[in-house]
């Protein structure tokens, strides 16, 4: 099978969860004895080629005013610009027609369109191939891809939103499988008239992970017990508002006991800054960019407090994977890995003192956080099967190009020649 994967970015440029599921994807495939490519954008201009543990990795140079990953957030006008050229970039489809060219793939695996719009779908269909498209975020809806405004999730799209994403729905008929890493953003694109002829499948992400012989959080019980030890409470992610990281911290620095918050990740320079004069307790601590490896040995309780709402979750299942329970807000598909009180607590934006609460629900628990630890790897295994995964999409791609044939044979029965 001849894979093409078109994405907005790639290793070694990672913004998130879906660049690292699309990395274990591609090369999971390719150790299958798959045929595949990766078509990106970058900041160099014209197309280049390279490998990337062993995958033909095309990078094109973005054709908008600004490459999209970057740690300086651009000014209003300039996004506004970019957003504009990015309703439909047609500039970015002669990269795609000449990769297609180069490689004569049987199928196209669309991920992140960002920076290269959906005038990507048209040229694949210009090239006679069906299209696979998975969907990460809200970016089809939204072109800031969260829905989320003035600090709270949009019900329904915004007249902007409406504007630059005029006529996206009614292209979407051109996808012959539409793939959501959560039933939620399979759900809310289909609910708004997105994906009416393609098949819909759901496929969580996986993590694989292998944890040690020996479980650190086992040997700390006794001192969680006894009060002997302070709760260390740890955020893994983007440092942005909508992650909810400045409502994590106002939460943590109220409660009424001994703690410590470890903050890692990193966001844009200026809210990096605005979460750090907030955070005035010397018991939150800011560590920069972690292995997960690492980092969930040094916490006993993960929050994911996000504001938005959080696509699929990955940093909760990495969490459980590390019989780490987790603190989630009930946003997204973040309820479809975290079951209250199986493996975590859920918590909601729409009452605040929620998060503080469930904090505070595990201090005066030490049974409860025990035995939330010792439910949380076993309640995600099946997400951290990457086998499982990939046969769900190898079984995908396959039923896709035998629906492709068979159209194409109906059509060619109805009008011959």
């Amino acid at each position: 099978m001849k894979i093409l994967f078109i994405s907005s970015l790639y290793a070694p440029h990672i913004g998130g969860g879906a660049e690292i599921i699309l990395q274990r994807t591609v090369e999971g495939l390719q150790q299958r004895g798959c045929e595949v490519s990766v078509l990106v954008t970058g900041p160099d201009a014209g197309l280049t080629v390279e490998a990337v543990n062993g995958v033909k990795v095309y990078r094109a140079g973005l054709r908008n005013f600004y490459w999209h990953f970057s740690s300086q957030r651009p000014g209003r006008l300039a996004r506004l610009g970019w957003h504009l050229r990015d309703r439909y970039n047609g500039a970015m489809r002669s990269y795609v027609k000449q990769v297609i060219g180069n490689e004569q793939p049987q199928l196209v695996v669309c991920h992140n369109l960002s920076g290269w719009s959906v005038s990507v779908w048209d040229e694949i269909t210009a090239a006679k191939l069906p299209i696979v498209q998975v969907l990460h975020d809200m970016y089809l809806m939204c072109p800031s891809s969260n829905m989320f405004k003035r600090g709270q999730c949009c019900q329904q799209q915004c007249g902007s939103c409406q504007t630059f994403r005029k006529g996206h729905d009614a292209r979407s008929a051109q996808v012959a499988a539409v793939v959501g890493v959560s039933r939620f953003i399979l759900e809310k694109l289909q609910l708004r008239g997105y994906f009416n002829a393609a098949s819909p499948y759901v496929v969580h992400n996986a993590s694989p992970f292998t944890p040690p012989t020996a479980s650190p959080h086992q040997r700390r019980q006794a001192d969680l017990v006894a009060k002997k030890a302070p709760l260390r409470f740890g955020y893994m992610g983007t440092l942005s508002h909508q992650k909810g990281v400045g409502w994590l911290i106002e939460q943590f620095q109220r409660l009424p006991f001994d703690a410590t918050l470890q903050i890692a990740g990193r966001g844009q320079d200026a809210d990096e800054a605005t979460f750090k004069a907030l955070a005035n307790s010397p018991k939150i601590s800011f560590v920069g960019y972690q292995k997960p490896e690492v980092f969930y040995r040094q916490i006993d309780v993960a929050v994911v407090p996000s504001l938005w709402n959080e696509p699929f979750g990955m940093v909760a299942v990495e969490a459980c994977a590390h019989s780490v329970p987790v603190i989630a807000s009930r946003m997204g598909g973040l309820p479809e890995i975290i079951q209250d009180p199986l493996n975590g607590l859920l918590c909601d934006p729409q009452d605040p003192d929620s998060l503080g609460q469930a904090m505070l629900r595990l201090h005066q628990n030490p049974e409860l956080l025990a035995r939330l630890s010792g439910q949380a790897r076993v309640s995600v295994a099946s997400l951290l099967n990457l086998e499982l995964m990939l046969d769900s999409y190898q079984s995908i791609f396959a039923q896709t190009l035998l629906d492709d044939a068979a159209q194409r044979n109906r059509h060619s029965l109805a009008h011959p020649v």
